[in-house]
């Protein structure tokens, strides 16, 4: 998803620690997708309950926010709002290429090539309503605010960021950037360790700076912008040909966009105009928001996960003890938190 800088900018990594006592907002689409990818079970098949309906987005939720909070970082979930028209190719190409992985992973699930099939079963994920809704409301029991965009939840949590409203933005995506937040935090939810093709890596938290990338590649936020749409973003096609360092190369030589236009070897083949993508990167739709940390309502999580999704009570009321735990060194609990 989105343009990846990660040939070009080298992540500082960071322990838990280093974000002690701050509040991130976290791209919600980007991470439940991230759950419903990787919380499966060995055959690719996602976590379920007897009836059928999907519960690994509930599971990151519930476990990965507690150890968040354990460690006194204070995540605030942001949606998506309306899809802008920029999007809808993309987000066609996205279901297209679900459903192509989905067939796969069935047919090597049946073949009994288990590891081929967990692979494909982690790019089929796909994220309904339903998921979204009681996901908000499992955030609500949990404390945690979350605040709805008018457009890409991606653009508000960069706005946010930019406004000094948050510490940073947590996300896998480096679209935030190009957005303008000023601090990205990556694998801010991501489990310990992650599977590789040889085995299990240890995941480690990457902080990234915008003005530390922008110095670094001695270019300016618009010139990123315009890098960013030569390799390809959510909202257009990439320029054939033109890599990451060649990318770079082109801007440096080019500091506007229409300089980059008249370039012969630049040719954006999206149905998108480039000036289009280019502004909405600048000036997305975003609003001023309001949000407030609160006290965990305990029955209510007893009765999401266990009572509805049929959670094992045992774990989760221990996790609530952690939960609980991680509260009682604030006097007034989570609502002190704006």
């Amino acid at each position: 998803m989105g343009v990846n800088l990660g040939e070009l900018v080298e992540p500082e990594e960071i322990e838990f620690s280093d974000l002690n006592d701050r509040v991130v907002a976290v791209d919600a689409m980007n991470t439940l997708y991230q759950f419903l990818s990787i919380i499966r079970q060995r055959d690719g098949t996602p976590l379920k309950d007897s009836d059928g309906n999907i519960t690994s987005h509930l599971s990151g939720l519930f476990y990965r926010n507690i150890n968040l909070l354990e460690k006194n970082i204070r995540p605030v979930y942001v949606f998506d709002g309306a899809m802008p028209d920029l999007k809808q190719k993309e987000s066609s190409e996205r279901r297209r290429k679900r459903e192509e992985a989905k067939k796969e992973w069935k047919k090597l699930k049946e073949e009994g090539k288990i590891s081929e099939a967990y692979s494909k079963a982690t790019q089929s994920s796909k994220l309904t309503g339903d998921m979204i809704e009681e996901s908000k409301e499992l955030l609500d029991a949990m404390g945690i605010p979350w605040i709805q965009a008018s457009s890409e939840g991606e653009a508000q949590a960069a706005y946010m960021a930019s406004q000094g409203e948050v510490y940073a933005v947590g996300s896998q995506d480096w679209d935030c950037l190009l957005f303008g937040a000023d601090r990205m935090v990556r694998n801010l939810t991501s489990s310990k360790t992650q599977k590789t093709p040889t085995g299990r890596k240890k995941v480690k938290q990457e902080r990234i700076e915008l003005v530390t990338v922008l110095q670094d590649l001695d270019i300016s936020r618009e010139q990123l912008i315009m890098l960013g749409m030569l390799m390809g973003t959510d909202f257009n096609d990439g320029v054939h040909g033109i890599g990451p360092k060649k990318g770079l190369k082109k801007v440096k030589e080019h500091k506007d966009l229409d300089s980059l236009l008249n370039d012969e070897e630049v040719e954006f083949e999206s149905d998108n105009s480039p000036e289009a993508v280019f502004d909405f990167f600048m000036n997305p739709p975003v609003e001023e928001v309001d949000f407030s940390f609160e006290d965990p309502k305990n029955d209510k999580i007893r009765d999401i996960l266990v009572e509805k999704r049929e959670f094992s009570l045992e774990r989760v009321n221990s996790k609530i003890k952690d939960l609980d735990k991680a509260l009682e060194s604030r006097q007034s609990g989570l609502g002190s938190f704006t």
